[in-house]
């Protein structure tokens, strides 16, 4: 496969960037490709995490803000624990993900912005995620309200899924975080 990188509009590229924000030295790859025969996700998308990496090596620009990668990476840092030389990807890709959405590269595809939404809303009421009012909430917000329900049960009896919030979380401790979070992106609620 042929990878076209245009030149940088800056005399590092996005690179510079991306090492200053997740604190990696991508200078240490060597392209043993570890990262990507783990990934979970590599093989749906176009480009792999070690493509990323490479292209970042070799100076892309803000082109590469456009990769699926970006926001099809599941942050299991699989691939940080494989790599030989401890390159932390999932760092490097929530990177690209905070530059994507700040130039507004890319836009997420689908249903993502909203699971992502119903996910941290449960997370800031209940000081962590609660699936069963998740799911709830992205049903009604796809409208596929009764899609998956014969799983509901087996979930339950498997202990998979729980009819109420665990409790335990401190709920003070989130609500700050969230607020902290919202006043340096200059939201205020």
């Amino acid at each position: 496969m042929t990878v076209m990188i245009k030149k940088p509009t800056t005399e590092n590229g996005l690179r510079k960037i991306v090492e200053e924000m997740s604190g990696v030295d991508l200078g240490t790859c060597y392209q043993c490709k570890k990262c990507t025969s783990g990934c979970p996700v590599a093989r749906l998308t176009k480009s792999v995490p070690s493509e990323i990496i490479r292209r970042l090596h070799l100076g892309a620009g803000n082109e590469l803000l456009d990769s699926d990668l970006i926001w099809m990476c599941l942050s299991c840092e699989t691939c940080y624990s494989r790599c030989p030389m401890q390159i932390n990807t999932a760092a490097v890709i929530d990177a690209l993900r905070v530059l994507a959405v700040e130039k507004k590269a890319a836009v997420q595809q689908g249903n993502v912005p909203l699971m992502n939404s119903m996910f941290l809303k449960t997370v800031e009421s209940f000081g962590r995620t609660y699936d069963l009012a998740m799911i709830m909430a992205y049903k009604l917000g796809t409208g596929s309200i009764m899609s998956d329900t014969e799983k509901f049960p087996a979930m339950l009896q498997k202990g998979k899924m729980a009819l109420l919030p665990h409790t335990g979380a401190d709920k003070q401790v989130v609500k700050r975080i969230f607020k902290k979070s919202q006043q340096s992106k200059g939201i205020v609620k």
